[in-house]
């Protein structure tokens, strides 16, 4: 796997290995979980909620690599920007710039 100068290079290669529409499925509904869970863990002043949102989203999006994208997510060589991926790619979809 290449190098990447900025999060902007790195996109588009996020967006690739996000091309099947269940795994970007699971990858929103997973971030949906994640806000959720702060929000919770914030309210009720509960830091045990922050391992849930922790296994939420990573739970939902590594479904979705491994079962249907078949590929193995970018985390593991890129964990920054791949966790800025998964936020850009969770307000592409909520604008529809990416199809859900």
């Amino acid at each position: 796997m290449s190098r990447f100068a900025s999060f902007r290079e790195f996109y588009p290669f996020y967006l690739a290995e996000h091309s099947n529409r269940t795994s970007r499925r699971l990858h929103f509904i997973g971030s949906c979980g994640v806000l959720a869970l702060v929000a919770l863990a914030v309210v009720e002043r509960n830091a045990w909620w922050l391992l849930a949102a922790l296994f939420c989203g990573y739970g939902f999006a590594w479904v979705g690599h491994f079962f249907f994208e078949k590929n193995r997510p970018a985390t593991f060589k890129h964990p920054f920007y791949s966790f800025a991926g998964d936020w850009v790619m969770f307000k592409d979809i909520l604008i529809g710039k990416i199809r859900f």
